[in-house]
């Protein structure tokens, strides 16, 4: 399948930015390290949210493996996130960024978001991270968790993304949608399921945007230069999304 693509990376005369963000879990580049980058090169993203980056031996080498592969810098997280970690292109200046653990419940996994503050042309953006409990509980609750902390980052517009586990009809997911635009039911583009890239059937994986935030599309793409359906098969366990959203500038 062969999509209408999506808008290029620019900045408006009004200085408003259209941004291409990638959210996408990488399952600890335990899979094809060359079809990764491959992948993520071909969405040609200003901003890549990413979950299950490499968190043990040498996490730090290869989170920079791939962003050198893929011609982004590393901006934050990782192991220090629990997992999430943000990469993004040198179109962003980083105001600051900050890694948060969550409270951990005995028995389950850590869990943390990877956070930042961009500027991109004339716009300051919030940045997010994040990949929910597999214990529905839990689950809902790291979704307010989520929500408390973009309203701490004192920012007009922010960007969430992330491997939810679960979906759209999920307490937690219609949480995040009850606050933030779901960006691929504000704007389908692409495909809409994320999991798993064998037999895609349930969307688990979203971007989500403060509501001042134009959506331009939003998706899993098929069809890039560069890259086969083997690629994003082989990659890892889930299929990316990638959204172009319109940023306003930031108000003086």
């Amino acid at each position: 399948m062969v999509l209408t693509p999506l808008p290029d990376s620019r900045t408006e005369p009004d200085g408003s930015a259209v941004i291409r963000v990638l959210g996408y879990n990488i399952r600890s580049m335990r899979d094809d390290c060359a079809a990764l980058a491959r992948v993520i090169s071909a969405c040609a993203p200003d901003l890549v949210l990413i979950q299950e980056a490499p968190r043990f031996f040498r996490w730090r080498k290869r989170a920079a493996w791939l962003a050198a592969r893929t011609d982004l810098v590393v901006l934050s997280g990782g192991a220090t996130a629990a997992g999430p970690l943000l990469l993004c292109s040198l179109r962003a200046t980083v105001e600051r960024t900050e890694d948060v653990l969550l409270p951990l419940t005995p028995g389950l996994h850590r869990r943390g978001f990877a956070t930042s503050v961009v500027r991109i042309a004339g716009t300051r953006i919030g940045l997010l991270s994040f990949h929910l409990s597999l214990q529905r509980d839990e689950r809902l609750a790291q979704a307010g968790m989520l929500l408390e902390r973009l309203d701490a980052m004192g920012v007009e517009h922010a960007i969430a993304a992330g491997d939810l586990n679960d979906v759209p009809t999920g307490a937690a997911f219609r949480r995040l949608a009850g606050r933030l635009q779901d960006c691929w039911a504000v704007r389908p583009w692409g495909g809409e399921h994320t999991f798993s890239p064998d037999e895609p059937r349930r969307r688990i994986d979203a971007v989500f945007a403060t509501s001042g935030i134009e959506v331009l599309g939003c998706g899993v793409p098929a069809g890039l230069p560069g890259v086969t359906d083997a690629d994003l098969r082989a990659a890892t366990d889930h299929l990316p999304v990638l959204a172009a959203l319109r940023v306003p500038a930031t108000r003086p």
